[in-house]
């Protein structure tokens, strides 16, 4: 099964998206890169996903696993894809 989409955690707070497609452009051509934060302060929940236009892209990025940015090292794997409400918290009551 081929995965373009990839996961990245591990990042540094400060961390943007532009840093994030620096890192990888070197592997191949991204078609997007989605820092994900926090709703309610704006704030980088530490992970974001990157797609790339090629599969050679994404198995290429996989190779960064482990490499240090701004001091902390990276985990990059294959992103799974959620099914329902699966990995959500219960709504507040």
């Amino acid at each position: 099964m081929q995965q373009r989409k990839l996961y990245v955690g591990n990042l540094p707070f400060s961390v943007s998206e532009a840093d994030i497609e620096q890192t990888f452009l070197a592997c191949g051509e991204i078609e997007n890169v989605k820092l994900i934060t926090d709703r309610e302060t704006g704030r980088s929940r530490g992970f974001a996903f990157v797609t790339f236009l090629t599969q050679q892209g994404a198995d290429q990025a996989l190779s960064k696993n482990g490499e240090e940015m701004q001091g902390r090292k990276i985990v990059v794997s294959v992103a799974k894809e959620r099914d329902g409400v699966h990995g959500r918290r219960p709504p507040r009551r």
